[in-house]
């Protein structure tokens, strides 16, 4: 059986194609760097990440980009020998408007060399590229309509303005011919996510509707002609749980159809997890995948009938099995980041961090949510229990220094155990947590009074999240593990934490963190991070 999430953690707006034995999906990274995620599988079952291929600040730059924008919903599609991917760079969340501008980089093969991006548009985000099986290819995404009461996390249905196809031509590297705005939507609103797929001489149409919430969905519809009108599923709503709320995955919608070589049909999707009894989900939109039929209406449908997903489906071959998860240990003594790592908006990583050969050295740079020049290199959270840890060498002069162990989704909403100096003690350990203070980000330090630290030495760092909490855990030397605080909410870490569901679209990282905000950037040096998965 194929078990839900296929990939586990912040891992959404799924894309998939098939190229031979072998699938691809390309997920969204918003404003973690690299840009882009591909994972790779040859049963459905298994997946190994591949590539991350906007690497560079000719592809990506998102500096400056607030949290929760960058690379928005990619689709990754092949045809002519070669892979396109087509992504959105998003400038702007909040208010009335959203500057999102449309690129597509390709590839020959899948871990590159990826091309230097052709610009689009920017008329809205959620791109998608189709080529149709007259070698013509059409750009579709959705259409953002700025005069709409669509702000503050709350969004309103006119800004959702419905799809708009154009043809692309490769050669000339740009849009021609006209606009067609070519499917409005349901009832249910708020239309995103377009991907078409043919068969049997109609085009289908599937898209996101009623935002990445609880009230998410894949809406299907389709049409003798590209550019319709479309006709709406019997049932409208392919995949959804919006009816379901004691479904295991929750906020399902947004995904696309891909067939076996054998001509089995599933449809992926983005979901989430929940915590039991609470509406926040720390992994964030999580990547499922469904089994679906063809029936007699020429229709697709879930194969286990209805539309809320299942976490278990059965595999295109039944004598695969999952290779279970176990703790990951990453020592920092090579020439390169480990694949499980990634940071924050900056092309210019070696700005914030660099590998000695013995350790990862943070270059301890701006303040710690800062949208510019952050020095925070993490990994996903992909389970509900789990400990992370590591050990730190770190002497700072000064209280605007501090470097540690950080559980982090945001400026708004994080936890670090951090290593700094205070003007009694010296060297101490503290807390600073941002428990989802929106918009100002005001900061509480449960750790009151600091704990001092020796002079000098490592410094061994832990946190232990289990559901909703978060235990910080500290040791000096070959001393056994000590608490440090109290348990944290480590709920809040999550895509409802703070403003509420439709307002954050990332997920839980854990990591490690500096910053020197008196702008001598000193270095904090781990030479290890271990991320092991506990029963919880």
């Amino acid at each position: 059986m194929i078990r839900n999430p296929i990939l586990p953690g912040f891992n959404p707006d799924p894309s998939i194609c098939r190229v031979g034995a072998d699938y691809f999906i390309a997920t969204s990274t918003f404003e973690w760097y690299p840009g882009v995620q591909i994972h790779r599988s040859s049963d459905l079952v298994d997946w190994q990440l591949a590539s991350r291929p906007l690497d560079r600040a000719g592809q990506l730059d998102m500096r400056g980009n607030p949290d929760s924008c960058g690379i928005w919903a990619p689709c990754l599609s092949f045809a002519d020998g070669r892979f396109w991917l087509v992504y959105t760079d998003v400038k702007r969340l909040d208010g009335n408007f959203k500057d999102t501008h449309n690129y597509i980089v390709t590839a020959p093969a899948i871990d590159g060399p990826w091309s230097d991006p052709v610009r689009v548009n920017s008329s809205g985000f959620d791109p998608s590229l189709f080529h149709d099986d007259d070698g013509r290819k059409w750009f579709l995404n959705m259409v953002w309509n700025h005069r709409t009461d669509s702000i503050g996390g709350s969004p309103r249905h006119p800004a959702f303005a419905g799809i708009l196809c154009q043809q692309f031509d490769p050669e000339a590297g740009k849009l021609v011919g006209p606009r067609s705005n070519i499917f409005a939507g349901s009832s249910h609103g708020l239309v995103e996510g377009p991907h078409l797929f043919k068969r049997d001489g109609w085009y289908y149409l599937t898209t996101a509707e009623g935002g990445t919430g609880y009230g998410h969905a894949v809406t299907m519809a389709r049409s003798r002609h590209l550019q319709g009108p479309y006709e709406l599923h019997p049932d409208t709503f392919l995949i959804t749980s919006k009816d379901a709320p004691d479904a295991p995955l929750q906020r399902a919608g947004h995904g696309q159809i891909v067939e076996t070589p054998d001509g089995e049909t599933y449809h992926t999707h983005l979901c989430s997890r929940p915590l039991p009894g609470l509406r926040r989900s720390p992994m964030g939109r999580e990547t499922a995948i469904q089994k679906c039929v063809w029936r007699e209406d020429g229709w697709l449908y879930l194969a286990q009938g209805g539309p809320v997903p299942e976490v278990e489906v059965e595999a295109p071959d039944p004598a695969i099995v999952r290779r279970p998860d176990g703790p990951v240990r990453a020592r920092f003594d090579g020439p390169a980041l480990p694949v499980d790592f990634q940071w924050l908006r900056t092309p210019e990583p070696e700005r914030i961090f660099s590998l000695t050969g013995r350790a990862l050295r943070l270059h301890a740079r701006e303040s710690i949510g800062s949208w510019f020049e952050q020095a925070l290199v993490a990994r996903r959270q992909e389970h509900f229990a789990f400990r992370a840890e590591t050990e730190i060498a770190f002497d700072p002069v000064h209280y605007q220094q501090a470097a540690g162990l950080v559980h982090y989704y945001n400026r708004h909403k994080f936890h670090f155990l951090a290593v700094t100096w205070h003007e009694t003690m010296g060297r101490a350990l503290t807390i600073l947590s941002c428990p989802g203070d929106w918009p100002d980000g005001r900061l509480s330090f449960p750790l009151e009074p600091p704990i001092a630290l020796p002079a000098e030495g490592m410094v061994g760092l832990a946190a232990e999240v289990d559901g909703a909490d978060l235990r910080f855990l500290y040791r000096i030397g070959d001393t056994g593990w000590r608490q440090a605080g109290s348990v944290l909410d480590a709920s809040v870490i999550s895509d409802e934490g703070g403003r509420g569901e439709h307002a954050s679209f990332t997920g839980a990282f854990i990591g490690m963190a500096a910053f020197d905000t008196s702008g001598d950037a000193i270095p904090a040096d781990f030479p290890f991070f271990t991320y092991a998965p506990m029963p919880g």
